[in-house]
Formats: C-alpha cells, sequence, structure tokens
C-alpha cells in the first residue's frame, strides 16, 4: 500500500488522485495536454499500486515463515494500532497537501510550506500519543510484550507524518511518475526490511517481532530523503518564498486543519473498522484463569498462534476489497463530475452500473475463497495452518464481501456531497461489528471455536450496515446494485459455497488450476442466467476510456 498497509483504501474519501487541479484556461490544446498528463498519470500511480498490494500480499506468508507463527500474531496485534494510525496519517496528508498545491497554482512551494506548518507539529503529537498509548493497549489485549514494538512503530508514524506530504505535493504538481516511483521503492524497501531484520532478530535468538519493527523504521527512514530529493523540495521552496503569494491560494493554518479533520475522520472510522474483530480477539482469546511461570508463557505464545491464524485468513478475506477500490478511482470522479452538472439521470446511471460490476467482480473472488478456503490457505501458508483456519475464512470472506460493498456506498455518498453520511454508516458499523463480537465471542472455547464466532460476528455486523446503506444510497442517488444482480449473485456464490463443501484440499500446484475452475463456473452460471452479456465487455472497455479522460 502506499505507503500504509494493504488494507488501506477507504471507500468514505476520495482517492489522492482525485485531488488534481484543473487546468487554467488555454483553449482546447491545453485541455488534451492535461488530460493526456492526467491519464498517463494515472496508469502509472495504479500500476504502483498493484505493485504494492502484490507485493504486500506476498509479504505475509514471507514474514509468517521468516518469524515463526507466534511472533507472526504478535506482529499481527502490534499493527493493529500501527496501521490505524498509518493509514490516517497517509491518507489525511496525502489528500490534504494534494488539494492544497493543486489549489495554489504558481505557488505550489509556499502551499508545501503551510501545509507542513500542519503536518509536521501533527505527525509528533500522533507518534507520541501513539507511544504513550503502547501500555494502555497492550494492559487492554494483555500482551505485555507489544509495548516495545510498538514504541519503535510510534517512529514510523513520525516519518510517514514527513513523507506523506511529499507524496501530496508531487500528486498536486502533477509528478506522477515520480510518485509511483516512490511508491515501488518504498514497497521494496518495506518488505526487505521486514522480513529481513525480522529473520535476523530471530537467527540470534531475539524477538521477531522486534525485528520487523526496526526493519519499518529503517525502510522508512530511507524512503523520507529520497523523497525529498525526487521533489526537488530545496530549490521548490526557496522559489516559492514571495511574500506576494495570494493569500487565497495557500491555505492558512486554521481552515487547513479544518479541511483535514474531516479526512482523517472518515479514514479513521473505516480503519478501526478494519481492525476492531482482530483487536477484540486478542483480548477475549488473552482471557484465561490466572496463570504464573511456565503456565503463562505457554497461553501467550497459544493466544498468538491463534491471532496468526486468523490473521493468515485476514489476508485473503480483504482481497475483495482491495480489487473493488480500483472500482472506486473510476466511480469517483465520474459521479462528482455528473453531480457537479445537475445530470441526475447520469448520476443514477454510473451508480448502478458501477455497483453491478462491482458486485459481479466482488464476487467472483469470494466465490473462489469460499470454495476452497483450505486449499489457498495452504498455498500460502501450509496445510497445518490451512486446516486451522480453513471454515473461518469461508465465514470470513462473505463478512468481507460485504465490506467491499459497503467502501462501494460509502464511495457513492462521498462523491455526492454526503461525506457525514458515509461516515455515520461506518462508524455504525464499528458499533456492530465491535458489539456482535463482545456479545459472541468470550463465551465461545478458547482457540478455533472463537476464530469462528469473530468472524461470524463481523460479518453479521456488516451485512446489517450494508443493508442499512442500500438504502441510504437509493434515496440519495436512486440506484444502487440491481436486484436482478444481487440475486443472480447470489445464486452464483451459493453453488460455489456448495461445491466447497464436496471439494477437498488440493496442492499448491493444483491449487491455481481448481481457482480457474471454480471462476469458470460462477461465470457460467451468471452467463446461463444472462447477468453477463456481450453489453458488458463492451461497458468495461467505456469505463476504462473515461477513466483515462
Amino acid at each position: 500500500m502506499s505507503p500504509s498497509s494493504p488494507a488501506s483504501p477507504a471507500g468514505s474519501s476520495p482517492p489522492p488522485s482525485a485531488a488534481i487541479a484543473p487546468a487554467s484556461g488555454g483553449g482546447a490544446r491545453d485541455e488534451q495536454d492535461t488530460a493526456r498528463v492526467a491519464g498517463r498519470g494515472g496508469v502509472a500511480v495504479l500500476g504502483a499500486k498493484v505493485f504494492f498490494l502484490v507485493v504486500g500480499f506476498v509479504q505475509q506468508p514471507l514474514l509468517r515463515f521468516a518469524v515463526g507463527l507466534s511472533d507472526f500474531g504478535g506482529l499481527a496485534q502490534a499493527l493493529v494500532v500501527a496501521n490505524t494510525v498509518n493509514n490516517v496519517v497517509v491518507s489525511s496528508s496525502t489528500q490534504g497537501v494534494s488539494r492544497a498545491v493543486a489549489g495554489a497554482p504558481g505557488h505550489e512551494a509556499a502551499a508545501l510550506r503551510a501545509a507542513m506548518r500542519v503536518h509536521v507539529p501533527v505527525a509528533i503529537v500522533v507518534a507520541a500519543a501513539m507511544a504513550a498509548a503502547a501500555p494502555a493497549y497492550a494492559s487492554f489485549e494483555h500482551a505485555d510484550d507489544v509495548v516495545v514494538p510498538l514504541l519503535v512503530l510510534a517512529l514510523v508514524a513520525l516519518l510517514y507524518g514527513i513523507y506523506a506530504p511529499i507524496i501530496g505535493y508531487l500528486n498536486g504538481t502533477r509528478r506522477f511518475a515520480r510518485q509511483a516511483g516512490l511508491d515501488v521503492i518504498f514497497a521494496t524497501l518495506r518488505t526487505v526490511g521486514l522480513i529481513g531484520f525480522g529473520y535476523a532478530f530471530v537467527r540470534h535468538g531475539l524477538s521477531g517481532v522486534l525485528g520487523t519493527t526496526v526493519g519499518w523504521v529503517a525502510a522508512a527512514a530511507c524512503i523520507v530523503p529520497l523523497a525529498l530529493r525526487s521533489a526537488d523540495l530545496g530549490a521548490g521552496v526557496v522559489r516559492g518564498r514571495s511574500e506576494d503569494a495570494p493569500a487565497a491560494s495557500v491555505p492558512r493554518t486554521g481552515p487547513y486543519l479544518m479541511m483535514l479533520l474531516p479526512i482523517a475522520g472518515a479514514q479513521l472510522c473505516t480503519n478501526v473498522l478494519m481492525q476492531i474483530d482482530i483487536a477484540l480477539l486478542g483480548r477475549f482469546l488473552s482471557r484465561a484463569p490466572a496463570v504464573m511461570g511456565a503456565e503463562a508463557e505457554a497461553h501467550r505464545q497459544a493466544v498468538k498462534t491463534w491471532v496468526a491464524i486468523y490473521k493468515e485468513c485476514q489476508t485473503f478475506a480483504f482481497l475483495p476489497y482491495q480489487l473493488l477500490f480500483s472500482v472506486t478511482l473510476i466511480l469517483f470522479p465520474m459521479l462528482a463530475r455528473a453531480r457537479a452538472v445537475g445530470d441526475e439521470a447520469g448520476v443514477r446511471t454510473f451508480v448502478a452500473r458501477g455497483a453491478r460490476l462491482a458486485a459481479i467482480f466482488g464476487g467472483l473472488l469470494v466465490g473462489v475463497l469460499v470454495a476452497l478456503p483450505e486449499s489457498v490457505l495452504s498455498f500460502a501458508y501450509g496445510r497445518a495452518d490451512a486446516a486451522r483456519g480453513a471454515d473461518v475464512l469461508r465465514v470470513m470472506a462473505l463478512g468481507q464481501a460485504a465490506f467491499a460493498m459497503l467502501g462501494i456506498a460509502t464511495t457513492v455518498l462521498t462523491s455526492l456531497g454526503r461525506e457525514r453520511a458515509a461516515a455515520l454508516l461506518t462508524l455504525g458499523a464499528v458499533v456492530l461489528v465491535g458489539g456482535a463480537c463482545a456479545l459472541l465471542v468470550p463465551s465461545a472455547e478458547f482457540g478455533h471455536e472463537q476464530l469462528l464466532r469473530s468472524a461470524e460476528a463481523t460479518a453479521v455486523g456488516l451485512a446489517a450496515t450494508l443493508a442499512l446503506s442500500a438504502v441510504v444510497v437509493r434515496m440519495c442517488a436512486g440506484a444502487f446494485v440491481p436486484a436482478a444482480t444481487a440475486a443472480r449473485v447470489g445464486l452464483a456464490l451459493t453453488a460455489c459455497l456448495a461445491l466447497g463443501y464436496v471439494t477437498p484440499c488440493v496442492g499448491r500446484f493444483v491449487t491455481p488450476f481448481a481457482a480457474l475452475a471454480v471462476a469458470g463456473a460462477y461465470v457460467a452460471i451468471l452467463a446461463v442466467t444472462r447477468e453477463i452479456a456481450t453489453s458488458d465487455v463492451a461497458m468495461v472497455r467505456a469505463l476504462r476510456s473515461r477513466k483515462a479522460a
């Protein structure tokens, strides 16, 4: 992710690439040049994000084998806080600076300097707060061993608070190739740092969790100077120190901070929603009769092992959400443009088409996961882990499918200027998921049963929120997923689910072919029921053309 975790995209706020300033009046040629630059830049940035997602996905099993199952679980508990904080810092900083810089043509350096007067102090405060909260979170999780890694990860949050505004500056000044290049470099550095340092620490008898966090800090410390050099900020800032910069174009501290708060709030709700189930699971797993000494250590190792299994399932379950993020990149500017010109029919058309495609493509991936949960887990993590997490992944995949479509719904609402409704729906999902987990998980038997209950509770909370979101989107936009599409996709998923109960776990070599067979069956069902037609191919091509434009 760029530079956040693989689960960072959030439908409740626009992607950074949406904050590009329009070209100033210069005729048709200027507009064509701007469109060409934006199109090429969009391809570069999207390519970098795909690279980051792929690297992030491969990174998980490599980390699992580098530090061991137990330390992988301990790292997962530490990342609950780190990923939440980092994603909020990155998204709000990138979007805020991009908008500020794009809105100050000719005074970009001055706009960046003004924005950095906000972001640097905020980064320091956030890092200090994260470090101060580390003991309280460790106490909540009954996991004293995550305190030191969290203190190290606070440095990552600080460095991200400097790095992300630079990415926003590159985005706002349309230097997309440099932005994409930094994303690729950082993805590589972070992967090497996490795995390399984690493995080295374990080999020397030290904590693999601590090793991975040290590697992450090292990667972030390397990317910040590279970003400063890539952005040419030394010369740019000097040239930008003009005293006659228009007050209207260079952001002032107060208004700029007020602009950041809604972005950060929406991102906070989304990222808490993504982490709350595993955070509560770690706490409920840790509840046990008072034990001391070796028994306490053995129980802690068991807790980390089961958290690791749940984290492994999340690696696959979040894939539909990450896949559908590309739909939001296309849908957001199209909807915003249609609403700006008062084209209500266009809004309804774009929402219906975008939501329909999201349901079909998301259902394709979910169908594979519910049909082959043990096989795909075995492919990445080995048979022993897969046997303990297969039914958990099956339930979790269905729940995260609802989360992915919730992301589409909140993107629609944000595109139509209903940011508050989107944030409230996401906050409601946090409450529902947290309440369901608190109600169902503690009473379950320790271990596998608690993992399964957690996945079920999360799925129930997300499904309920999605149902409410569908009603709200239809009220605001006049459309969402067509009822016929929902029924046909549901039928195809039911068939894949039934197939999963009679399909045995297959080997690593066979798994990709089995996945293709399941995907083929899913598509065949939609074709037979006339949900998919040749016109859909033309529509996808048209969407791609609109995105490039």
